[in-house]
């Protein structure tokens, strides 16, 4: 039983753990290159390097005696993100929508679900960061203070509370699948599958969202909202494959988990890169990744140019026909 199972995962180009870590992430990747994508910092400096638009850092702590100050220093107009600059999984993120201040001058900052926290809880995370609680290994950290990215309006009926992302893997420059993972209730707003958002897989091709899981269990419409997703064209598609692909120059890493979001006003950001991606997507696109893999190692020596990459990506693993614009296409119904 056990056998024919296997096979029958092989037959359809199911990549296990043991084959990603061994055939991909060790082959692929050389580790002195790892801290490039483990520490944002240093992702962030690189993208900037390399003219890749990533949200804007507001400040950056790396001792706990100057928290306080810095945090002072944060302009009160717009919400902010606090995250650990090597953290993985979503850990130690904290997202404030708004400052406010009360008729005594205390300070207290509103979270994405709308509770009031004191200055003292968010000093006492921001410790927390430093003092390694979220970090890779558990080593000393630093804090991360960015500007709140207002996402595009494309995704309200589609997602609760939080900020949507999409997650490009790429192998040797070359996009080879794609889902975008949706905030729920249940994942508190977070983009993260195992907390209970929903990934969704993207034709390749057209930006398209087709299949939905969650809890590795088949969906087609957001649990919160509704909405059905399947059919609806993500915008600036082309743009998102594009910058994923730039990333193998970027970094150097020969497979690796781009993730990007949308913003309202400038369009995609890259949030941060991952040189361990995870295998869920698969599950969201109903495929497995190694028929797309064997098909990328024969393109290894072509020495192509990002878009060049990408337009054989979209050629040969997209189902639909490659769109130009975002015009005409369907959207989310308000």
């Amino acid at each position: 039983m056990f056998l024919a199972s296997y096979r029958t995962l092989k037959k359809h180009g199911v990549v296990g753990l043991n084959q990603r870590n061994i055939s991909l992430i060790q082959n692929l990747n050389r580790r002195e290159l790892y801290p490039l994508v483990d520490n944002k910092l240093k992702t962030k400096a690189l993208a900037q390097e390399a003219g890749i638009p990533v949200p804007q850092m507001l400040a950056v702590i790396e001792e706990q005696h100057s928290a306080e100050e810095i945090l002072t220093q944060v302009p009160r107009d717009n919400g902010f993100v606090i995250k650990p600059g090597r953290g993985s999984g979503g850990k130690g993120v904290l997202v404030l929508t708004k400052q406010k201040v009360d008729r005594k001058g205390v300070v207290r900052y509103q979270k994405s679900n709308g509770r009031l926290i004191e200055r003292a809880d968010v000093l006492h995370h921001i410790s927390n960061i430093i003092s390694g609680l979220y970090s890779l290994g558990g080593t000393r950290d630093t804090a991360m203070i960015e500007e709140l990215v207002k996402p595009h309006p494309f995704f309200d009926p589609i997602a609760w509370e939080g900020l949507p992302d999409v997650r490009i893997v790429v192998m040797q420059g070359y996009p080879i699948m794609a889902m975008i993972r949706l905030p729920t209730s249940q994942s508190q707003g977070r983009a993260n599958l195992h907390q209970g958002a929903v990934g969704v897989g993207i034709d390749i091709a057209t930006g398209v969202m087709t299949t939905g899981v969650q809890f590795n269990h088949p969906v087609s419409e957001h649990p919160d909202t509704l909405t059905e997703f399947g059919g609806l064209h993500i915008p600036q598609w082309r743009k998102q494959l594009d910058m994923a692909a730039s990333c193998f120059e970027m970094t150097g890493l020969g497979y690796l988990g781009c993730d990007i979001i949308l913003d309202a006003q400038r369009g995609p950001l890259l949030l941060e890169l991952n040189a361990r991606p995870g295998l869920n997507i698969q599950i969201a696109n109903n495929q497995g990744l190694g028929i797309n893999v064997r098909k990328a190692q024969e393109w290894i020596n072509l020495n192509e140019t990002p878009a060049e990459r990408t337009a054989r990506a979209v050629a040969a693993f997209g189902t639909g026909k490659p769109l130009v614009g975002d015009e005409g296409l369907p959207q989310p119904a308000v």
